[in-house]
């Protein structure tokens, strides 16, 4: 299921005054020095069995032509690279060829690009091929790399030397402060450990930018920008970042005044074509969580209209009768997931959006729009009931399809009293094998609903499960998709080009703090 769009002729509708507010803002990048922690040779270049354990011999291993030398630097970093390269034997005749391979996981190690033959660019493999004229010599490639390991394979030397690796560092980039990041209020060793992973995937996105995977994409989205500023909130508090993304989202737009879902920063500040109904949505939400935590004056003046533009826009989406339209049900995200209708779950998103929408309009003394987006909340969530609604089946039906996600957005909407969103929360499970969630940006509004319903244990159960699991496979930041039951599954057409340290996945830590380690909690952000 691609998700490419391509609008001839595009040009994004800027707003240099936002766009010069947003680049004030700009963060100050933290750097350190990070050293190999281990090292060993595969048994064979494309082999996943550990051949040789090298830690101690790193510095004066001789490599020959199809040798391979993997570095581990102990956990996920974002970084420049660094070679010290030398060699053994006679003066080099020829120069060291050699492949670069950089890992976000042990499994990345073995696989081979050849093999990859998905819908996403082959360009975000994490492979270089460069040629060392002159030995000894100090390389630092200039590309910024997403790596835990890094394999450096000779591809050829000559037969008068041998390439030896004499150190290597990282230089890691993170806009995060660790110094700001209050303990983890858990006991829980496996709470503990999830925050921990959760906090290093959110420092790891952290850049000029929240991106949405240091790996792939490196981009600004608007669905990853919402739940990061979540976990957030309660972490680095680095909250003039919150608010340049929210500019640059708001000086970069559709023509007709839509957030596009994700935008390009580099070389300037450029909406993408690419338009995601409910991302849009989370415009509004964004900024009203950002106002909760900041009363931020200046940045509810200049952002309130396209905050309510967004809603707007979606509620010309409606039917007469109170259906989402086609188009727009096709534009939503919602998960990976192949087959799912999302037209229920659309209009959803719209209701759940009043509700931020209506409390900026109160903060803002804008009344009469506080009290029309209180007659819309009204109004669709009648609708929903009575459209989607199936008294026999005892749940949603989205054009005769029951799946979870459709269950999920009803119940964050509200459109059910509180005791009948328990009850059919409770019956979550059945629901869920259908169409199964493919991503933890759909496991986290899951987790949400289940929250909203009351249901604290079964919520704290699925996180443990959920991301427990990715920790059992060795995750060290959390993933763009994981599916426990098929670990080497892909929505791309292979996994190695899925992101290893992604945005979307970083929210266990907010959950923790904010959720499952104190008895008292608020569902604002639900």
């Amino acid at each position: 299921m691609a998700l490419i769009s391509i609008i001839d002729g595009f040009h994004p509708m800027n707003n240099a005054k936002l766009l010069d507010r947003a680049a004030e803002l700009k963060p100050t990048l933290h750097h350190r020095i990070v050293e190999p922690k281990g090292g060993f040779q595969l048994k064979e270049r494309y082999s996943s069995e550990i051949k040789d354990i090298v830690l101690h011999r790193v510095h004066h291993l001789a490599l020959g032509k199809g040798d391979n030398l993997c570095l581990d630097f102990g956990t996920h970093n974002v970084g420049y690279i660094t070679l010290d390269l030398s060699y053994s034997g006679s003066h080099p005749d020829a120069p060291a060829y050699l492949k670069l391979k950089f890992a976000e996981t042990f499994k990345e190690l073995s696989e081979n690009s050849d093999d990859y033959g998905g819908w996403i660019s082959t360009s975000w493999i994490q492979e270089e091929f460069i040629h060392v004229d002159v030995l000894p010599a100090q390389i630092t490639l200039p590309r910024r790399y997403a790596f835990r390991y890094l394999k450096i394979t000779t591809m050829d030397t000559s037969q008068k030397y041998k390439l030896i690796v004499k150190h290597a560092e990282i230089r890691t980039e993170t806009s995060a402060d660790w110094s700001k990041v209050n303990p983890c209020p858990s006991t829980d060793p496996l709470l503990q450990k999830m925050d921990e992973v959760g906090l290093r995937t959110l420092a790891n996105c952290a850049q000029d930018v929240f991106e949405d995977g240091p790996k792939r994409d490196q981009r600004l989205w608007m669905g990853d920008l919402r739940l990061q500023a979540l976990t957030n909130y309660v972490s680095f508090r680095n909250y003039d970042l919150v608010k340049r993304c929210l500019y640059l989202f708001a000086g970069s737009r559709f023509p007709d005044g839509r957030i596009s879902a994700c935008l390009f920063t580099k070389p300037y500040v450029e909406a993408d074509d690419t338009w995601l109904f409910e991302y849009s949505l989370f415009f509004t939400v964004a900024l009203e969580e950002y106002m909760q935590q900041t009363d931020d004056e200046e940045a509810l003046n200049d952002l309130y209209d396209i905050a309510m533009q967004q809603v707007e826009i979606a509620l010309r989406f409606v039917t007469r009768d109170g259906r989402l339209s086609k188009e727009a049900a096709d534009a939503a995200f919602f998960d990976w997931c192949e087959g799912v209708d999302k037209e229920a779950a659309g209009l959803a998103s719209i209701i759940y959006t009043l509700r931020y929408a209506r409390r900026l309009a109160r903060r803002k003394n804008d009344w009469s729009q506080a009290n029309w987006l209180m007659e819309q909340l009204d109004k669709l969530r009648e609708a929903a009931k009575k459209n989607y609604w199936d008294e026999e089946k005892q749940c949603f039906v989205s054009n005769g399809q029951v799946n979870l996600f459709t269950q999920v957005w009803m119940v964050l909407a509200d459109v059910l009293p509180p005791e009948e969103a328990k009850k059919l929360m409770e019956r979550s499970d059945e629901f869920a094998h259908l169409y199964p969630m493919v991503t933890p940006y759909m496991h986290h509004y899951y987790i949400s609903a289940l929250l909203r319903a009351g249901l604290k244990e079964k919520a704290l159960e699925h996180m443990r499960f959920y991301w427990g699991s990715m920790l059992d496979a060795g995750a060290d930041t959390f993933w763009e998709a994981w599916n426990p039951e098929q670990p080497d599954a892909s929505p791309y057409g292979g996994s190695i080009i899925n992101s290893y340290c992604h945005a979307w996945s970083c929210t266990p830590s907010y959950l923790i703090r904010s959720w499952f380690s104190r008895e008292k909690h608020t569902d604002d952000h639900l």
